[in-house]
C-alpha cells in the first residue's frame, strides 16, 4: 500500500469520529434548556432532545443564535397517546414578530391540530390550522420554516401546508428587520387547547412526553448587530448556496399546497368574515 493509501487508511476512521461528534452535539452547540427544572433533556448520544410535561411544569429551550432570515428545519415526534389540553409549541420570535407552528393535543384516537400563525410588529390574527395526513405521535416529521424577504413558507415533509407574502405594498407588515430566536415549549393549555377547552389534561397519562432531532439552519445568523448574509436584501456570495433566499414555490409545490389546503385545513381567518365585520385583512383578498 501506498504512503498515501496508508495515511487515508488511519485518517479515515478519524475524519468519521469528528463528523459523528459534531453531529451528534448539535443540540448542545445550538440550544439552551431554559426551563422546567430538568424535565428537557438531551439523550440518545445527545442526538435527540426531549421535553416533558406534569402537573407540576412543562419544559421549554431556545436557541443559542438569532437569525434574520434562513430555512429551519426540525423534527418532530409529539406526544402520543392522550395529549388532550397539551400544547407543543414550535416557533421563531423577537420582540414584535413570531412564524408559529403549534401542536394542539387531542383525546386518543383523534387528530392533532396543527395551528400557525404570523405575527408582524405586533399584530398576530393570522391563524390557518390543519390535519395532518399521518400519525404524528408515530415517528418522526419534519417540520420546515423558510423565511425570506419575499415570503414564509410553512412546510411538513417537504410539503409546502402554508404561504405568507410579503405584502407591505398594501400596508401590510412583514417581519424583516428583527432577528428571531427559535423556541420550542411543551405545556398545559387546556383553558383553550382542546376543542375550547372543554376536553381537560388527564393528569394520570403524565407525564407528557414531545421529542426533537435533526435539526438544521441554513440561515443567516445575526451577532454583534450585524447578519453573516452580505445585507438583508441578498446573501453572501462567500457563503454557502443560500437558494432559499430568493426562493418561491414552483407549479408542484403550488398544487402540493392547493391539495392540503383543500383536504386538510380546518381554518383560515381569511374566511371568517364574521370576525373581520370591518373587512378582512387587505392579504386575504389577494390570490
Amino acid at each position: 500500500m501506498s504512503s498515501s493509501g496508508l495515511k487515508f487508511t488511519f485518517l479515515m476512521p478519524l475524519m468519521v469520529a469528528c463528523l459523528m461528534a459534531a453531529s451528534a452535539s448539535i443540540f448542545h452547540n445550538n440550544f439552551d434548556i431554559t426551563w422546567g427544572d430538568g424535565r428537557g433533556k438531551i439523550v440518545n448520544n445527545r442526538e435527540v432532545l426531549t421535553l416533558s410535561l406534569d402537573k407540576a411544569s412543562g419544559s421549554g429551550f431556545q436557541s443559542k443564535n438569532e437569525y434574520l432570515f434562513g430555512k429551519i428545519d426540525m423534527q418532530l415526534k409529539l406526544v402520543p397517546g392522550n395529549s388532550a389540553g397539551t400544547v407543543t409549541a414550535y416557533y421563531v420570535r423577537s420582540t414584535w414578530d413570531e412564524i408559529d407552528f403549534e401542536f394542539l393535543g387531542n383525546l386518543s384516537g383523534d387528530p392533532y391540530i396543527l395551528h400557525t400563525n404570523v405575527f408582524s410588529q405586533g399584530k398576530g390574527n393570522r391563524e390557518q390550522q390543519f390535519y395532518l395526513w399521518f400519525d404524528p405521535t408515530a415517528d418522526f416529521h419534519t417540520y420546515s420554516i423558510l423565511w425570506n424577504p419575499q415570503r414564509i413558507i410553512f412546510s411538513v415533509d417537504g410539503t409546502p401546508i402554508r404561504e405568507f407574502k410579503n405584502m407591505e405594498s398594501l400596508g401590510v407588515p412583514f417581519p424583516k428587520n428583527q432577528p428571531m430566536r427559535i423556541y420550542s415549549s411543551l405545556w398545559n393549555a387546556d383553558d383553550w387547547a382542546t376543542r375550547g377547552g372543554l376536553v381537560k389534561t388527564d393528569w394520570t397519562q403524565a407525564p407528557f412526553t414531545a421529542s426533537y432531532r435533526n435539526f438544521n439552519a441554513d440561515a443567516c445568523v445575526w451577532s454583534n448587530g450585524a447578519s453573516s448574509c452580505k445585507s438583508n436584501t441578498s446573501p453572501s456570495s462567500a457563503s454557502t448556496n443560500r437558494a432559499w433566499f430568493s426562493q418561491e414555490m414552483d407549479s408542484a409545490k403550488q398544487q402540493r399546497l392547493q391539495w392540503v389546503q383543500k383536504n386538510y385545513m380546518i381554518y383560515n381567518y381569511c374566511n371568517d368574515a364574521k370576525r373581520f365585520p370591518q373587512g378582512l385583512p387587505p392579504e386575504c383578498n389577494m390570490s
